[in-house]
Order: structure tokens, then sequence, then C-alpha cells
């Protein structure tokens, strides 16, 4: 069990950091001290971070896979973009998305044969990351504290229901990309959304606790053109 809150290096960080950096190379460009398109052409090392971040903090079989196929897919493409080597992405991309699928299903399956208890997981902090795919996560951490989901063109389901809280709140940052979350809670929780939609939504279809007792769940982030929604 993970008791300690320690610094990691998640998604939505580095999302952050991409788009101030993107915004720079704009500004700059614009008063004609660089050329954007030297910088720009870097941009597959992005996917290649994305799938650092996915091995490094993925449990199961599958998120590994997962994050070595896509530093694969970046290795490729910042070698084209760099004129190293020419393909067609599009003639590659929809069998190698096959192949992904195929091998993610896998491995997913011989990773339920192996664990029983499925994707249950008792970390009192949760960080998932969804790209082109999706995960169902379990957690019954009795003293749950919050976390960090992300679903970029993909989408992520925390069920909460077997967990717990020692204190009152708890707060879960979501980024939802054209892509989909959802949360179940006890239903002895209670729900705070403070997410900004746009193009999107946060929705609360929690039931009213029957008595108050004092547990709360704050949801933050940002939905664009995806969303958010919290379930008993």
């Amino acid at each position: 069990m993970n008791d300690e809150k320690r610094f990691r290096l998640t998604p939505q960080l580095v999302l952050g950091l991409v788009l101030i950096l993107l915004g720079l190379v704009f500004v700059l460009d614009n008063l004609g001290l660089i050329y954007r398109g030297d910088y720009l052409r870097y941009w597959p090392a992005l996917v290649i971070l994305f799938g650092l971040i996915k091995l490094a903090q993925s449990d199961g079989a599958a998120g590994r896979v997962g994050g070595v196929i896509l530093i694969a897919l970046g290795g490729l493409l910042l070698l084209r973009s760099l004129d190293l080597v020419y393909f067609n992405f599009w003639d590659f991309f929809w069998p190698v998305l096959f192949i992904a699928a195929g091998i993610s299903m896998m491995m997913r399956a011989w990773t339920r044969y192996r664990r029983q208890d499925g994707n249950l997981d008792s970390d009192n902090y949760v960080h998932g990351l969804a790209i082109m795919g999706g995960f169902e996560r379990t957690n019954n951490s009795q003293d749950f504290r919050g976390g960090e989901l992300t679903a970029i063109m993909g989408g992520c389901k925390l069920d909460l229901r077997q967990a717990a809280m020692r204190g009152n709140e708890a707060v879960i940052d979501v980024l939802a990309w054209w892509g989909g979350i959802e949360i179940r809670v006890p239903e002895t929780w209670s729900v705070t959304l403070k997410g900004l939609p746009i193009m999107g939504g946060f929705a609360d279809s929690t039931l009213p606790p029957k008595s108050d007792t004092g547990k709360r769940l704050i949801i933050k982030g940002i939905a664009v053109m995806g969303g958010a929604e919290v379930k008993n």
C-alpha cells in the first residue's frame, strides 16, 4: 500500500508543459525569432514520451505492451519526420492498430488468468492513462486519497465502491480529451464537480447519500470534446 504522495511525471503534467512550449514556439515564430517548422518536426517525441510514461506506470502486461507500441510508433514517426526513413503513415496505421488491439486483448486475457483479482489495486492514489484504448480498474484502498485519470481518444473506468476514506475528502484530477471517464463511488460518498467542460461535459449521476458521512469526492480537471461521469 502506498501511503506517501510522491512526485510523479503524470500525463497531464507533460501535456501542460507541451502546450506551454507549443505556445512559446508560435509566439517566437510570430516575432520572427525562430522558424516553427524547425521545432514542430519533433512532435513524434511526444508520442515516445507518453509511451515511456505508460510503460513506467502500468501495473499490467497489457499496459506495458501499449507503452512499447507507443514508443515504437513514435520512434518510426520521428525518423520519418527527420527524413531518415520514408513510408506512408496511412498504409501502416490500420494494420498496426489491429495488431495492437489483438496483442492488448491477449495480454489482458493472460493477466486475468494469472491474477484472479483482475485489475484490483489498493493504492491510496490512483493513476491511469488511456490513449486510443481503455482500461477498467477497481480500487479497494481503505485510505483512498485521490489521483489522476487521463483519457485521450480512449476510456477509463474506475470502480471505488470497495474503497473508503479516512479523511473527509479525496480529489481526482481528470483529463478527457476526445475520451470518456467513468467513476463509480460508494453510496455513502457525496460528489462535487469542479471540472471545466469545453465542448464536453461532467455529470454527477450518483444518488444522494442517505446519511451525512462527511465523505466527499471532488472531481477536477478538463473535458475537451469528451466527458466524465460519476455513478454509484
